[in-house]
């Protein structure tokens, strides 16, 4: 009888501890868990810190060249030794700065609205391109009035060759809705390879290759969807801006790639630099 009851107590304590190191493991894997969304919240609120800090730097700055611009003003209508002529000549070269300051502005918005609305292409172009591919295969990014599209070449081209492969459609098919919906917008194609030598009966170098290949997919976005050929510029960098070393397997295969960069047309930058500011 004795033995029976140990052995029970031993049952329930084995029991018992199992039950608790399933909860200790539970407790310990929320616990992390949370511990990393505190790491990444951090982070978030140092980068608000210090974009609040340069916003805050900036504020300062101009409150200053207004109390200067103002003391400036201030001398000048007390002036009493210049004559009039030349007080006024002072207040026109004034207001001309004021004028100008107004021009500077009217650029900083203007260029402020273009970056908001590459920040939604770019968004946008993630969307629709997430489906599907590896996030290491195709990447958006986004810099200042510039969206890049940066697409691996194994999902456009076979090894050596610059003929775009039907699967690739697909891929070219988004983008190309995103790019239809911005008109304003020019479209370059880079082709980019490794150092491997090639030489072969159609193609005589990496600098042919990365050119046929570019425009291969120019060819796609103008034939298959009616992307306007006047928005589309075709540009070969061969091995030379390689994002890896081409010592092995991973970063030749990094450095084999077609990016599309999507820019606003020079003209708008030229009719934006001459408008005047009234």
């Amino acid at each position: 009888m004795k033995k029976i009851l140990v052995i029970s107590l031993l049952t329930s304590v084995v029991l018992s501890s199992c039950v608790s190191k399933k909860q200790y493991a539970d407790l310990e894997s929320n616990f992390n868990k949370k511990k990393q969304e505190l790491v990444d919240v951090k982070a978030d609120l140092m980068k608000c810190k210090i974009e609040a800090e340069k916003v805050s730097a900036l504020e300062s700055q101009i409150g200053d060249l207004k109390k200067d611009k103002e003391k400036t003003l201030e001398y000048v209508d007390n002036l009493t030794v210049l004559s009039k002529s030349a007080s006024d000549n002072i207040k026109e070269t004034l207001a001309q700065m004021g004028k100008k300051d107004e021009y500077i502005q009217h650029i900083q918005k203007a260029m402020t609205r273009k970056d908001s609305i590459n920040l939604a292409l770019g968004f946008q172009l993630k969307s629709v391109l997430k489906e599907g591919f590896n996030d290491q295969d195709i990447q958006v990014d986004v810099e200042k009035t510039v969206v890049y599209i940066s697409i691996a070449d194994k999902l456009l081209f076979k090894s050596g060759s610059s003929t775009v492969s039907g699967e690739a459609k697909s891929v070219l098919g988004k983008v190309a809705q995103v790019i239809s919906a911005q008109p304003d917008l020019e479209v370059m194609v880079e082709g980019y390879t490794d150092n491997k030598p090639i030489s072969t009966a159609g193609i005589k170098d990496n600098w042919d290759l990365s050119v046929k290949r570019a425009t291969s997919i120019i060819r796609v976005l103008q034939t298959d969807f009616s992307i306007e050929p006047s928005r589309l510029i075709a540009a070969g960098r061969s091995e030379y801006k390689p994002l890896e070393s081409n010592d092995t397997v991973e970063g030749r295969s990094r450095n084999r790639r077609t990016r599309i960069v999507l820019m606003p047309k020079l003209e708008q930058f030229f009719e934006l630099l001459e408008n005047k500011v009234d």
